[in-house]
């Protein structure tokens, strides 16, 4: 039986309560107190509200005694079970000695244990590592194996008088982070819709990808830089058998060969100065179960080449300075504005690891053999931009829509969208007219400003730079009439411009 006892705030009444229980000897489990409330467990549960009733009403500023389901203790505790159980991340609290006080549904499945039988059990015979929670006081991420998984360790010491009592473990494995990690790199679900285009040669290669996004073998997307290689990749993905699991993608021209090494095969404890103390995951671990897009293949070190091959004949993979291998399960999407054909001797690419990659194959057409597509391109973009600079709704002049297709778009589909977001952002009007879109190889006005010098006036290197800079900045600055515009042309920082024309008094 559980009682509410509501009472008056005064001193000694919970003792009171207790001398009325005591001289009945009616056994108490459990006592709670609160201002005006007193909580009673009774071990006998026989013993009816109507005996013990009268005898509590004795007791001078007692209000009320109600019979309860649960104690407040009881349905915090259990609202927290409750809580904990709908969690899918292992979580556990420990005490100071690595004891398990607290562990959630999630944490015991795992093990293959009940909640019950996880309770007082040491922490280390389910972790082999030591927690770096002891070492350094601090919240801390670490690796740890848990019932033979790898996870990632997010460990929260419970103080108190700046003395640690424990700890609150949540456990994340590394597909949850590979997927958290995918979601940033792409943010929403990529469908072939969002391929903007309606051409022939576009709606072909869209076809034949619907086609391959539900065969799991590796796909080599070929195609010039700028044409949206990228955007495909996350299409076959998103719309294949992997679509729940992780999207992550990597430029292998961005990076040197060891660093490119260590981001997609990881690296153990210790493998070099400067290393994770418990090493760190690469691509494939965290990708596990989904896809990893490989930009710009042709730029892979012919070391990694060789790993490559090698991890994509049976999937396993070792961490760098690590001693095991690791399986895993992704696939593999690679990209290259490149011929990677043997007969193309401008570049080192093993024949081999071709083949591997090449087993479906779409090639992206260049932005001048889709030209059809170029007035959808161009509304897209636009109205995109002005969304992102706040613009009211734009629109483009006839011969300014015929001046973009009449070009060759050497940077594709990136050099269109970056020249329509800086005309747009430079944009005085609501309408986008011929002679606001200059390309970075045409002629114009301002190329014909020269530096004329005279030697006999040149004293030192330094003031032959001064007065060229002054005299460029005067020659532009009437073409260009304001520091953004003309930090913008010459490539430069906004506050740079401010200073020089500060510097040379120019206005």
């Amino acid at each position: 039986m559980r009682l509410a006892i509501a009472s008056d705030d005064r001193v000694g009444i919970a003792q009171e309560i207790l001398a009325v229980f005591a001289n009945k000897g009616w056994d108490l489990l459990v006592m709670e107190v609160s201002q005006y409330h007193t909580y009673l467990q009774l071990k006998d549960d026989d013993l009816a509200l109507s005996t013990i009733k009268p005898e509590l009403d004795k007791i001078a500023g007692i209000q009320t005694v109600q019979q309860i389901e649960l104690l407040p203790g009881e349905r915090k505790s259990q609202q927290l079970q409750v809580l904990l159980a709908r969690i899918p991340d292992p979580i556990i609290d420990i005490d100071k000695n690595g004891i398990i006080l607290v562990a959630n549904k999630a944490a015991a499945q795992t093990l293959g244990l009940t909640e019950e039988e996880l309770i007082a059990k040491p922490l280390s015979d389910f972790v082999d590592q030591r927690l770096r929670i002891y070492l350094t006081g601090q919240s801390t991420t670490q690796e740890i194996t848990f019932a033979n998984k790898q996870y990632f360790a997010d460990i929260t010491p419970v103080k108190s008088e700046n003395t640690i009592n424990g700890a609150v473990i949540v456990l994340r494995s590394l597909s949850n982070v590979g997927r958290h990690l995918s979601h940033l790199q792409k943010g929403q679900h990529s469908s072939f819709d969002s391929i903007i285009g309606q051409s022939a040669q576009i709606t072909a290669v869209i076809n034949q990808a619907k086609r391959f996004a539900s065969l799991d073998m590796p796909v080599l997307i070929k195609g010039d830089t700028g044409t949206g290689k990228e955007l495909l990749a996350r299409a076959l993905h998103d719309n294949g058998n992997r679509a729940s699991k992780p999207f992550l993608a990597i430029n292998c021209a961005a990076l040197s060969e060891h660093l490119l090494e260590s981001e997609l095969f990881g690296y153990a404890s210790g493998a070099f100065t400067g290393a994770q103390s418990g090493g760190k995951p690469g691509l494939f671990e965290l990708a596990d179960g989904g896809t990893v897009f490989l930009d710009e293949i042709a730029e892979m070190p012919v070391y990694l080449q060789a790993k490559l091959l090698r991890f994509l004949q049976d999937f396993k993979l070792r961490r760098v300075g690590g001693l095991s291998d690791r399986k895993v399960n992704v696939r593999i999407i690679s990209a290259s504005h490149q011929n990677l054909n043997q007969g193309n001797q401008a570049i080192k690419f093993r024949e081999d690891l071709y083949y591997r990659l090449n087993v479906l194959s779409l090639s992206l057409p260049s932005l001048t053999q889709r030209k059809d597509d170029i007035p959808l391109l161009v509304n897209h973009f636009i109205q995109n931009a002005a969304m992102q600079v706040n613009q009211t709704e734009m629109t483009i002049t006839g011969p300014a829509m015929n001046k973009l297709i009449q070009y060759s778009w050497p940077g594709n589909i990136r050099q269109l969208q970056n020249l329509l977001f800086r005309v747009v952002a430079l944009a005085d009007s609501r309408e986008i007219n011929e002679q606001q879109l200059r390309f970075d190889d045409e002629p114009s006005n301002d190329q014909q400003v020269y530096f004329d010098y005279k030697s006999d006036q040149v004293g030192n290197w330094e003031q032959a730079q001064q007065q060229f800079e002054q005299q460029l900045l005067a020659d532009l600055l009437p073409l260009y009439p304001s520091t953004r515009k003309l930090a913008e042309r010459l490539q430069v920082s906004h506050n740079k411009i401010a200073m020089k024309l500060r510097r040379y008094k120019i206005k």
